[in-house]
């Protein structure tokens, strides 16, 4: 009964399934930076606003919202993430026959790199709100 559960998702998937794994990926990354950037972006000149920071001031000072430990941990995973989100789908491509755990693997990846960038945002998004209540 396992081998006929084995053999069912193998006639689920195809070759464009790996690239289409892909390509959601970026899209929702993508989707994740034009939904939070202007938002983050415009909460950095209210904290520039309100401290009175000049230009030059405001980038020493800003850094440290826009780069720490934590998020460069949270970049580290989103590229090695992607990295592998990258290999695993151009072996699923390549392959003569389409892989299907492999494609689960591909999606889960690809999941797990969409929730690690909504953290880094969600962090972010809290640290610069917590400055502002300052």
């Amino acid at each position: 009964r396992s081998s006929d559960l084995g053999a069912q998702p193998a006639a689920q998937c195809a070759k464009a399934d790996f690239e289409a794994v892909v390509d959601d990926a970026a899209g929702a990354l993508r989707d994740l930076n034009h939904k939070n950037k202007p938002d983050f972006q415009d909460k950095l000149r209210a904290l520039k606003d309100k401290r009175g920071w000049d230009h030059d001031r405001f980038l020493k000072e800003a850094a440290p919202y826009v780069r720490d430990e934590t998020i460069a941990g949270f970049e580290a995973k989103s590229t090695e993430l992607l990295d592998q989100i990258s290999t695993l789908g151009q072996d699923g491509a390549a392959a003569a026959t389409p892989d299907c755990a492999l494609l689960i693997e591909l999606q889960a990846r690809m999941k797990l790199l969409v929730d690690i960038q909504t953290q880094k945002w969600s962090y972010m998004f809290a640290k610069i709100g917590a400055e502002l209540q300052k």
